[in-house]
């Protein structure tokens, strides 16, 4: 036989959808298992026509998922951001809509028992080491994927999952603030560059000569502004101690705006070469942490209540995105957040054997 069938889930997690593995029907970590899973996808294609990502980062996504034999943990979660276009697989950082589905996931691969109502799954983020608990709908000790939550971005409604997380601040760049500073300047603009959860620039849109209110087309086709926010994430890497990111997905850019639609805050934000039709989700309680941050580039433009519970609508161009702030001492302490899934295959996903003979290894 040509092909290699490789055990797989398919599932919309949040605003992403992505092929979710178990790391035994995997290769070990390396080149070999970084090539399977461009096999996986389609890439290098533009299209990837020869896989069964969707041309779009959003859709070109992994998950690779095992036991966990940490005592504050019941499964390890590994997530891949499967490069469309280039031969890579990058693995520094967290993707919030993915780690959605790693809850019903566990349950569906027998990783985790089911209660009978809500069952509440332990998952280890491996990609920056901190924990995620996510409570699952589990009537009858079965996922149930059909209830009335939406989320923007998705069409319809689901059942909705509550994801929430300790301390994250700092999980990619070592400290909330990576700089130091809560505003810095790059190429004469202000920025800041914050790190909770996701590492990401926060820049006023009116600094760069757009209103933030652009679609998300509009702001792809404006080469002028991408070379600047480019030029920018560059340095921007190096000041947030994540090196060279010329070939790396982070740090995001994100154009803020005061908000329109009664949230806390407007963004665009570029993943980081095309403008996402929505946000990240920590990319979104990144910017929602800036807006509670004195003195940041948010700060004035961004309505916020008092106090140390903070419930922080982020706009974004296919709508909002809520976050439960947890303050403590005015510094972030915890956050939570309502996310939805979906499993859309349970099969084999075929890649050449000339890539991987499991068979073999």
């Amino acid at each position: 036989m040509s092909q290699t069938r490789i055990p797989c889930l398919m599932m919309r997690g949040g605003t992403s959808k992505g092929a979710y593995f178990l790391a035994e029907d995997l290769p070990a970590p390396g080149p070999v298992r970084d090539q399977v899973l461009l096999a996986v996808m389609g890439s290098p294609d533009a299209k990837q026509i020869d896989g069964i990502g969707g041309a779009n980062s959003l859709t070109s996504k992994v998950a690779i998922i095992q036991t966990s034999i940490r005592p504050d943990a019941d499964v390890d979660y590994l997530f891949g951001q499967v490069q469309v276009d280039q031969s890579q697989v990058d693995y520094g950082q967290n993707c919030g809509n993915i780690l959605a589905g790693v809850g019903p996931y566990a349950i569906e691969r027998g990783l985790v028992d089911p209660q009978d109502g809500v069952t509440a799954v332990r998952i280890f983020m491996q990609n920056t080491g901190q924990i995620a608990v996510i409570s699952v709908n589990t009537p009858d000790r079965v996922v149930n994927y059909v209830g009335d939550a939406r989320i923007d971005g998705v069409p319809g409604t689901s059942a909705q999952l509550i994801v929430e997380f300790e301390d994250i601040a700092g999980s990619s760049c070592g400290a909330l603030l990576p700089t130091g500073n809560a505003v810095d300047r790059i190429n004469g603009i202000e920025v800041t560059c914050i790190d909770n959860g996701m590492p990401v620039v926060l820049i006023r849109a009116n600094d760069v000569g757009r209103s933030g209110y652009e679609s998300p087309e509009q702001l792809d086709a404006d080469i002028e502004l991408k070379t600047a926010l480019e030029s920018i994430r560059l340095q921007a890497g190096l000041l947030m101690n994540l090196g060279d990111v010329t070939d790396r997905t982070v740090p995001k850019m994100s154009l803020i705006a005061p908000p329109r639609d009664g949230g806390a805050i407007c963004t665009r934000t570029f993943i980081p070469h095309r403008c996402h039709a929505s946000i990240g989700v920590f990319g979104a309680v990144s910017v929602a942490t800036g807006c509670a941050i004195q003195h940041s580039v948010v700060s004035g433009l961004a309505h916020v209540a008092d106090g140390e519970q903070l419930q922080l609508s982020v706009e974004h161009p296919s709508g909002e995105f809520t976050v439960e702030l947890r303050l403590k001492d005015g510094k972030p302490a915890g956050c939570g957040l309502l996310r939805t899934a979906r499993l859309i295959f349970d099969g084999n996903v075929c890649i050449p054997r000339a890539i991987w003979d499991n068979k073999g290894n």
